[in-house]
Order: C-alpha cells, then structure tokens, then sequence
C-alpha cells in the first residue's frame, strides 16, 4: 500500500501540476482576456468606450476629498480610463474605489507617472546613467524605481525615453540614452525589463511606455517641440531601433511625440503608428498621446480638434492626454461618418487589455498596500544602490598631474553656485523626489572626507549672471539661491577661501532645470560668470577639480585648456553629493564613458561619431585643407569623442586578434583582444567593438558601435575580452528599406572610445 502511494505521488502529482500549469500558460491567458473584454464591451455604451480613451491629469487630490473632486463625476460616468500625476497609495485607493463601487460597469483606472530616472529614490539622469554602459546597473535601477512606484500606487511609467540626440541644445538631451542606436537600444531593453520585470502580473512591476515615438530628438535647432525633417533610411538604421528593442522586448504601451514626420504630426500619422508600429514591428500594447499632443495639431494647421481627434484615432493612437479632443468630439464624428465603431472598439479593447495584464480586473487594489508604501520605498538599501550606481556614471574628462583622486587630510575649498544646493542634485525630472533628503556636494564631502579634512565654503557666483534667466531655470521647488551681492564681491570671497586651502573643488555647471523639457539652451559653453570665477581661481595657483553639473554635453575648450582636473558628474540623484564624494577621494575608481559627443564650440553642432563621409573628407588627423570639408577656424574633431572617459588607473590594449580575414555566409568572426590593467589601483574599463562597412549599396557610418563589454581589472590584471561577430551585425537597411547585410570588406575596430581604435580588415562574402 505504502508503495502503491509512493508510485501514485510520483506519477499523479507532477501530472496535477502540469495541469494547473497549462491552466496558466499564454494561450490560455490571452483566451481569458478575451473572453473577459468580449463580455465587457458587449455591455459599453459608446460614451464609456470613448472614455477608456481619456487621460486627463489628476492633480495631487487631496487625501479625503476624492470623492469631491472635478475628476469624480467623470469617472462615474464612465469617462475616465486612467489618471496620472496622482502618487501615494492611500490617495489611489480613493479614486479607485470611485472607479470600481461608483461607476456602472466598475473598470478600474490605470495610473500613471513621469517616473523617469526613480520614484522617491533618485538615480542618475537619464544621460548621466547611459554613461555607466552597465545594463545591469541600469535594469536594476528601472527595477528599483517599478518596486518604489508600485508601493505608492503607480503601475505605469512613461518611460523610458529613447530618443537619439545629437543635438546638445536640446534639453531633454538629459532625458534619453545619447546619440548612438546599438547603446541606446541595449538601454531600452534594460530598461523595459527593469519596469515590467517578467511578467506584468508582479505586484512589484509597472507597465513602461516607450517614448517618444518618433525622432523627437531631432527636432530643427535643438529646438523643444520644433518640426523634424529626415530621410526614411535615416529614420530606420540611425533613430528608429531603440524604439523597436523597447517593443521587442515587451513595453506595454508607447507614447507619440510633438514633432511631425513627413509633413504629418506623429499623434496623427498612420504609417507611422499603424504600418510600422503594428504591422512592421507587431506592437501590442496601447498608444498614448503626450501632453495634449492632440489639441496641438491644431497650431501645426492640420485642423480643429474634432479634426485631428478623428485622424488620431483612425492613425493609431488609442488613449489621449489631457486634451480630451476624444472625449468631446469622436461621438459627433463617428455620427458624421468621419470614423467608424470599429476603430472606436479597437482602441477601447487595447487600453483595457492593458488594464487586464496588470491584474487590475482581478484586484484593482493591488498597487494601493499602505504596508508596502512603508517599508518599500527610499529603503537604506535603495539609497545605498543609487549611491553606487551614479558613482559609476560620472565621466572622468582631464586629470593632470594626477590632481584626484583627493587625500583625505588637509583642508579643502568647497566653492561654486552647485556646492552646497541639494534641491539640485536630483535632476531634471524628479517628479517623486523629496529634496529635502538629497545629499548636496557639501555635505558629501564632508560626510566621506573624514576627521582630518577641514572644508571651507564659498559660492563664488550665481548660475548665471542674468537674474531674469535664472528665474526661468529655478522652477519645480529647485531653488538656485541667487546671492544679489555684486560679482566681483561673491569672487573676492571665494578667492580669499580658496587661498587658504590646499585645493580647490569647484562645483561649476547648470541648473537642474537647464535640461530637461522646454529648456533647451543656444549657449552651451559654461556661464561667463562662472567662467571669470573659475579664472580668479586658477589665479590662486591652488590644485583645482572642476565638478562639472550639466544635463547636456557642454562645449568646455577652454576649460580642458586650463583646468587640471575636471570630473563630469551630470546630476546624481538622491545620493549625488554622497557619491561625488566617493569618487573625488578614490573610494570609486571612476569608469564612466561618454555616451554622446561633446564639441569643441556651438557651431560643430551637430557632431557625432558615425557621422558619413563626403566625398571630400579631410584626411585623418589633418586640418586644414583647401578644398575639403573642414572649417576655416577649428577642427572637425571633437572635445572629447563619444566612449571617451578617464580612470585613476590607466589600461593598455594589447594586439588585437581575428579569428579570420576571410569568411563566407554565416560563418561567425571572433575578436579579442587582451587588456592589462597597467596601474597601481583596481579599475573598470569598457571596451569597444566598432565596424565600418567600406562599400555598400548606400552610404555607410565611419564607424559603428557593435558590442561592448564592461571588465574590471586588479591592478597588474590582463583579461582577453572576445567578441563575436555575425552577419545580423552587419545588416542595415537599404535604399529600398530592405533589412540585409551586403558582401564586401569591413573594418573591425577595438578601442577604449570610438576615436582610439585599432583597426583590422576583413572580407566576407555571401
């Protein structure tokens, strides 16, 4: 009997399992769906499926009073399908319950928000982060952010933002990823995986939506908002494939841009919502405008706003923000023949398919835990791992006479506008962020330096000299504490602080708000007023670190020319001052690189590393020619190139190695190359595989980012770092847009940045 029960374990329990298993598995899940939304929407009147499509902005409705609010008798009515800027657990709860107790057919709302670079707990930027070339790093601060989110009610981001740039103008440059499509599509990808983790059924995971969908950032004169105008073949191998590895890797939902593609405003353009989005990439999450992106396309002239409501719908875009052009004007179109139910019904059903997949159906409460909110969010551990990461995104640009890493003895000035003001250190985009808990520069330092550090402090100088542009930069509760005293005088002070130290740390840059959306900038050099500080304090003889806070990349000639040491430390996050700190004594070996150009002056503007040749290239390492493409009064070359960045160690690149110099058809090359940590400290490098295709039916890139692998070295340490290369990485699109590799001979280039390479050739043939 005993065996009897042994055998009947063995064999029908396993069997029990794979059963309820197969109850669970995606075929199943998605008939569920299905059946669910089938039966709902059998139910909805047309003004509750119209109002799945409305996203209007909450506001911060105050704990209690939900019930009363504006919002309310929409959500009764059933014209609501979700909200966003409306945070904490306790507050969701109440609108939700209004949502799923109040309103005819109960459908819960999704709730988003700009959770961009952290919730409560703030990590690097955007741009600051991309410079760690860490993915794990990277999806672990995603995976952060969705935790904390999550806890506090949200269960939908509108992040990440993969628009290329290599415009520096541009604020929301800050925003994304650089200007390189292979980086920046590794990004996106870390980044979905990050918010949606495995499944969306995680009470700890958020529905990311990618953005903004498309060329955003190649807005005319780095212009916020302006009109984007490019070629079909630029679009598909320079700008479009961070958006399609967010897709591919599962983003739940994406958002359209301001701009307009080919003549057509993306809220309203179909080819570029329906062909290439559904049907090329096979999108199938919902689509959601920006901010009244719809109303807009009355300004860019396509209409009145029941006009461009209709040609939104019938382009693809499912759910609208804030404008609600839907909500007002789609019933009279559908009664004028201007749309059809059909496209009414498909929008409705993605929005709530969307709602489905993150178990709100089964448990519309299941982001509003007040218990999870307590222990879940700005945790020890949190901070700890926001400290570490901005550490490893902070680029190393100049170290002279080996100034850093600093000694934690003698006396140290602290001096500049962006030394001691934590409201700053968060960034752009920090909409969660409690400033009060951020840690200044000031504060880091001394809370890392140590008992034998005497540090001394001084502003120096405003962010900018003009009261009335700074005025425009000090918004969103981050204060630049303009000092009103003369120029000259705030020089004086801080000169006569600096002499009495033995090196000065200059905290030099921009605002927060400098970058970041509607805060683009024609003026990219460091603020003249900063400038004759930093000249005053040079004059002083003392050692000088510059800490530069910048949301952009910054045309710093001059500095590079004078200063000995100049750390780029974007903005940090919570722990930013903490975390600068670590790096200027050398408890962290600096490793960042930079993940987009930074030039000379303005006017190289725009300057990127795979850029084409003319017809007429100066030859390399020349200036000037008559007669070829290069300027009469600077070099082609840049500051500093894209993957550039310093350590406190240095690592030499040993003879690089091909498998092979001739293949056919699918064979796979192998690339390595031995890199030896060559100093006396232990140190991280990113090594990098670029190639050049020399012959194609169409122009190709000097150089393109292919792989890349971040190593760490004990000093003394040789490592061989190997790369493979197949021909879906030599693949692009043609003139046809047909997505194919092409035989011919290639450059294959290893290097610690994209302009220090060596360089090996190989032919491979079909």
């Amino acid at each position: 009997m005993k065996k009897r029960n042994r055998l009947t374990r063995r064999f029908y329990l396993p069997a029990v399992i794979a059963i309820l298993l197969g109850a669970c598995t995606p075929a199943t899940r998605q008939s569920d769906m299905d059946k669910k939304i089938d039966a709902l929407m059998q139910q909805m009147t047309l003004e509750e499926k119209i109002g799945q499509l409305n996203l209007p902005g909450a506001g911060d409705i105050t704990t209690g009073e939900a019930s009363n609010s504006d919002i309310a008798t929409k959500i009764k009515n059933g014209e609501v399908g979700g909200l966003f800027n409306i945070k904490t657990a306790q507050k969701i709860r109440e609108v939700q319950r209004i949502a799923v107790e109040q309103s005819r057919l109960k459908i819960p709302l999704i709730f988003g928000m700009d959770v961009i670079h952290g919730y409560h707990t703030v990590f690097p930027i955007p741009l600051g982060l991309s410079c760690s070339w860490d993915m794990p790093l990277i999806e672990q601060s995603a995976r952060i952010a969705a935790i904390e989110a999550s806890a506090d009610g949200i269960c939908w981001t509108f992040s990440p933002m993969v628009d290329i740039s290599r415009d520096p103008r541009w604020g929301r440059v800050a925003e994304g990823s650089g200007e390189d499509p292979y980086l920046g599509s590794e990004i996106a990808k870390a980044m979905v995986k990050g918010y949606q983790g495995d499944s969306l059924t995680g009470k700890n995971t958020i529905m990311a939506c990618v953005k903004h969908f498309a060329l955003y950032g190649a807005v005319e004169a780095g212009r916020d908002y302006n009109t984007t105008d490019m070629s079909r073949i630029r679009m598909y191998n320079e700008y479009f494939p961070p958006y399609k590895a967010a897709i591919d890797a599962g983003a739940g939902s994406a958002m359209t841009s301001f701009n307009e593609i080919d003549g057509i405003p993306a809220s309203a353009n179909q080819w570029l919502l329906t062909d290439v989005l559904r049907k090329q990439w096979g999108f199938k999450g919902f689509v959601v405008t920006d901010f009244t992106a719809i109303n807009e396309m009355v300004a860019h002239g396509l209409g009145d706003l029941q006009t461009v409501s209709a040609l939104a719908l019938k382009a693809g875009v499912e759910m609208d923000m804030v404008g609600e052009g839907f909500v007002t004007t789609l019933k009279k179109s559908l009664e004028e023949g201007k749309i059809t139910p059909e496209e009414i019904d498909r929008a409705c059903r993605l929005v709530l398919e969307a709602k489905y997949k993150l178990g709100l159906f089964d448990d519309p409460y299941r982001y509003c835990d007040p218990e999870r909110a307590k222990t879940e969010i700005f945790t020890p551990e949190h901070r700890r791992i926001a400290r570490e990461t901005a550490a490893q995104s902070f680029v190393l640009l100049k170290n002279e006479q080996q100034v850093l890493p600093l000694q934690k003895e003698g006396t140290i000035a602290l001096i500049g506008p962006l030394a001691n003001n934590r409201e700053n250190m968060a960034g752009t985009w920090s909409v969660a962020a409690d400033f009060n808990q951020s840690v200044s520069l000031l504060d880091g330092i001394r809370n890392v330096a140590g008992s034998k550090v005497k540090v001394i402090y001084a502003k120096g100088a405003n962010v900018v000299a003009d009261s009335a542009l700074e005025a425009r930069v000090s918004v969103f509760g981050k204060p630049t504490y303009r000092d009103n005293r003369p120029a000259n005088v705030l020089i004086q002070e801080a000169v006569n602080t600096a002499r009495k130290a033995d090196v000065i740390v200059a905290a030099l840059g921009e605002a927060a708000e400098m970058s970041g959306e509607s805060s683009s900038m024609s003026h990219i050099e460091l603020p003249e007023n900063q400038r004759e500080l930093l000249k005053a304090l040079l004059k002083t003889g003392k050692p000088l670190v510059m800490v530069l806070f910048n949301g952009r990349p910054m045309a710093i000639k001059w500095e590079q020319e004078h200063v000995p040491a100049i750390l780029d430390v974007w903005f940090g996050g919570t722990e930013a001052g903490n975390a600068v700190a670590d790096v200027l004594f050398g408890d962290v070996n600096p490793s960042g690189k930079l993940s987009a150009t930074f030039p000379q002056n303005l006017g190289q503007v725009p300057i990127y590393y795979n850029h084409k040749n003319t017809g007429r290239p100066l030859p390399k390492g020349k200036w000037f020619q008559k007669f070829r493409s290069n300027y009469l009064d600077v070099s082609n070359e840049p500051l500093y190139p894209f993957g550039y960045g310093l350590s406190y160690t240095t690592f030499d690149y040993g003879k690089m190695k091909l498998s092979s110099t001739s293949l056919s058809g699918n064979e796979t090359l192998t690339v390595s190359v031995p890199v030896t940590n060559s100093g006396d400290r232990e140190g991280k490098e990113v090594v990098q595989l670029y190639i050049r295709d020399m012959a194609g039916s169409v122009t190709r890139p000097v150089k393109e980012l292919k792989g890349f692998q971040k190593i760490d070295l004990k000093a003394g340490e040789t490592q061989t770092v190997t790369f493979t290369i197949t021909p879906d990485d030599l693949k692009f699109y043609n003139y046809d847009l047909k997505y194919d590799w092409e035989p011919g001979e290639f450059e294959i280039m290893v290097g610690g940045n994209s302009r220090d390479v060596q360089i090996s050739t190989v032919n491979w043939m079909k």
